[in-house]
């Protein structure tokens, strides 16, 4: 049998760069040629092919679940008939690793079939036919546009140069992916809807997309993405806390690569295709989400070099895994074919413009001096993620640390009027990110000679991974919490939230019966909405204190936007923890000089800390 190698997009030039570049969807949709290409190729790979092509849209967007079939001959069968059935790698050490092979194949398939569209046009049909070979697969930055262009999640028709070189209005292969036909392994409500949703209101076979609540929903978001984001790439630093959900945060109280991920899945999909991980692949927005995540994984690894994957548990287990083994940098990367013998595994995954493709951040910076490299990539992440100030919030100036007060140069602005931390009278515009949300900064992205502090505050969530049945968030507000679910998301005392990414027929895998004592960790930061909604002047804990204690709430929902009762989810707790940083001299990124776990302040309320006292 010859098996399907992914290998890749091939050719093309990239100015400074080992292999041409990923680009951010922002920047892609308007890049012509390649955009022009890309909807056609999308469009090829929907409908041209038949769902049994191992290459069509349909086979490699059910590796990660549904229809539950070996791809490729990579397993005959599953390794537990009653386990998770998809080959994707959740809750496990392999979880970045496994994606960036299976982005790749979507990215190979589409250029192939790019390739064959651009020899079809009869103008500029040289420049289309170098377009084919540096298009990617594109990337949402999702941490600093929280909403995609309309090209990805409102426009029905798109504009494109079709290869007679006229521009024309096509169907938007980006909004939806349709079923020709749908399999018949889906359950309901996917068995009857005809194609992908997102935040479909009802589960009837004629629910349409609700844009305006997927809009809002992540527009309220962005703030808590790029704070999550920013801390990731800064303060964790080993790879079982970088990798994975399950709880080991690795001391820095910051979320890992996929417990980011699944915030984008739930927020996205709301009930629809993209918050179930059984159907997630066939929504076209999961490609351009998942080479986000590479992306952050590229960036991650070049600010720790030498950190790679170390030994874990399997976590649920998939298609070729059986659950509760353990896994590692040799463990086979099933279904992704590296030769006609062997699959991809994750020691050979370290070197992107080896498998045909880099990131913008790493042009003309010389890949074999890590150090400079690490350097470069800080200075870029403090200007991406790190917020426009140049000055810590607070500068040391006795051994002992005095009162931590916010940032001097912070303004925050919200529709109820101007709500100010500062010090030393001075004041200065609100910076506010492309949604319009109020930044607060978090570390410098100038020179640093002299030690500064910062105290931050999260939340930190345990729970159950299949307690409520499927995917579902822990909502966190300040203040007073709407009396109507369906506004808590976008409410302004809505702070940020946990999400969990599960797999909504659970009640078919008997493996996910069995693996209800796994446990989800996660974070979610509060120094945003305590700057934006307290009306206090420091985040001092004798000052933060008493204020989250009065004022820190959380509600539990699914999807389908159904309240979950605390009694139905008995396994969450929910702890508060003040993290001092400090910013050395010298340093990109702050580090933490000691944390407090704060228990009194959700002890004795339903979901919080079991404990009562404070804990080092």
């Amino acid at each position: 049998m010859s098996h399907y190698l992914v290998t890749g997009a091939n050719g093309g030039l990239a100015s400074g760069a080992a292999a041409p570049n990923r680009l951010e969807i922002n920047d892609f949709v308007k890049q012509e040629e390649q955009f022009s290409l890309y909807i056609q190729a999308l469009q090829f790979i929907y409908s041209s092919k038949s769902q049994s092509d191992i290459d069509s849209f349909f086979q490699i967007g059910g590796i990660h679940g549904l229809p539950y079939v070996p791809w490729d001959g990579a397993g005959s069968k599953p390794v537990d008939p009653d386990a998770w059935e998809g080959y994707c790698t959740h809750g496990s050490v392999l979880f970045p690793t496994f994606h960036r092979p299976y982005v790749v194949l979507v990215e190979q398939a589409i250029q192939a079939a790019a390739i064959k569209i651009a020899a079809t046009y009869t103008v500029d049909k040289a420049r289309y036919q170098d377009a084919a070979l540096n298009l990617r697969q594109p990337y949402w930055d999702w941490a600093r546009n929280a909403v995609p262009p309309p090209e990805v999640i409102s426009l029905d028709k798109v504009t494109i140069v079709n290869p007679g070189g006229q521009k024309v209005s096509v169907p938007n292969p980006l909004r939806r992916y349709t079923f020709h036909p749908i399999d018949p392994s889906f359950p309901e409500p996917y068995q009857s809807w005809p194609s992908t949703l997102r935040h479909p209101l009802t589960e009837d076979p004629n629910a349409k997309d609700n844009i305006p609540q997927l809009t809002a929903t992540l527009k309220s978001a962005g703030p808590q993405l790029k704070t999550k984001t920013y801390n990731l790439l800064t303060r964790v630093h080993s790879w079982p806390a970088f990798s994975n959900h399950t709880p080991d945060d690795g001391g820095s109280s910051s979320n890992s690569l996929e417990g980011i991920h699944d915030g984008i899945h739930v927020d996205v999909g709301g009930n629809g295709h993209m918050s179930d991980p059984s159907v997630a692949g066939f929504d076209p927005i999961f490609f351009m989400h998942h080479a986000q995540v590479d992306r952050l994984f590229s960036l991650w690894s070049a600010l720790n070099p030498g950190v790679w994957i170390t030994d874990g548990p399997s976590g649920d287990g998939t298609w070729t895994i059986p659950a509760d083994t353990v896994v590692g940098k040799d463990t086979n990367l099933t279904p992704f074919w590296n030769t006609q013998s062997s699959y991809w595994i994750s020691s050979t995954v370290t070197d992107t413009s080896k498998m045909g493709y880099t990131y913008p951040e790493f042009n003309n910076l010389d890949m074999g001096d890590k150090v400079a490299v690490r350097a470069a990539i800080a200075t870029k992440v403090n200007k991406l993620y790190g917020g426009p100030f140049t000055s810590f919030p607070v500068t040391l100036q006795q051994p002992s640390p005095s009162p931590v007060t916010a940032d001097a140069s912070v303004t925050v602005q919200d529709e109820g009027g101007v709500s100010s931390l500062l010090s030393d009278s001075q004041t200065k515009p609100t910076p506010r990110s492309i949604d319009n949300a109020p930044q607060v900064k978090l570390a410098s992205t100038g020179h640093n000679d002299e030690q500064k502090e910062f105290w931050e505050w999260t939340a930190r969530v345990q729970v159950k991974k299949n307690e409520v049945g499927g995917s579902f968030k822990v909502l966190f507000f300040l203040g007073t919490v709407p009396d109507d679910p369906k506004e808590w998301a976008t409410d302004s005392h809505f702070v940020g939230a946990f999400h969990g990414f599960v797999n909504s027929s659970a009640e078919r895998c008997a493996n996910c019966r069995r693996q209800r004592d796994v446990v989800l960790e996660g974070f979610v930061h509060l120094n945003d909405g305590i700057a934006r909604l307290s009306g206090l002047n420091s985040f001092n804990p004798d000052v933060v204190e008493p204020y989250l204690k009065e004022n820190l709430h959380w509600r539990v929902q699914k999807v389908s936007g159904q309240v979950v009762n605390f009694d139905d989810v008995s396994s969450l707790e929910v702890v508060v923890v003040a993290t001092r940083l400090t910013l050395p001299p010298g340093e990109h990124f702050p580090v933490p000089a000691e944390t407090h776990h704060h228990h009194h302040i959700t002890h004795g309320r339903p979901g919080g800390s079991r404990l009562s006292v404070e804990s080092s």
